[in-house]
């Protein structure tokens, strides 16, 4: 089965998550709405690639992101420059370094949170396949 992934996620600062995102991680805007039946929304990600994150508001009855220390957007990157420089990427973007909840992803990788307390790991592996 073919299949494109879509990570839908509420921000407070729709503006903020889309500059922080795209600059941080080198992704693109894919598409944007306003006022989608009481939503606005962007969908970023990397080009040629099958998924992306979409964040949304809605007008009327905002949702406050309430992520976990374990909700996690994990990329790897597995050759050591690449991976150093994605990481000093996030650090110049406003993404915080911060201690792994999950001691596995600090072997090999670094977390890093957003101003809405979702987490993104960055690691320093190949994806087994």
């Amino acid at each position: 089965m073919q299949a494109h992934l879509r990570i839908a996620r509420p921000v407070s600062d729709l503006a903020r998550a889309e500059q922080m995102y795209c600059a941080g991680l080198g992704f693109s805007v894919m598409g944007r709405f306003a006022d989608h039946q009481g939503f606005d929304g962007v969908m970023i990600g990397p080009a040629g690639m099958d998924y992306h994150l979409e964040f949304t508001q809605c007008r009327t009855a905002p949702v406050t992101p309430a992520p976990t220390h374990e909700d996690l957007l994990v990329l790897y990157l597995p050759d050591a420059e690449t991976w150093q420089s994605a990481c000093a990427r996030l650090d110049e973007h406003g993404f915080v370094r911060v201690r792994s909840f999950n001691p596995y992803w600090a072997v090999s990788g670094q977390t890093f949170e957003d101003f809405d307390g979702y987490r993104t790991v960055l690691q320093n592996a190949a994806w087994p396949r």
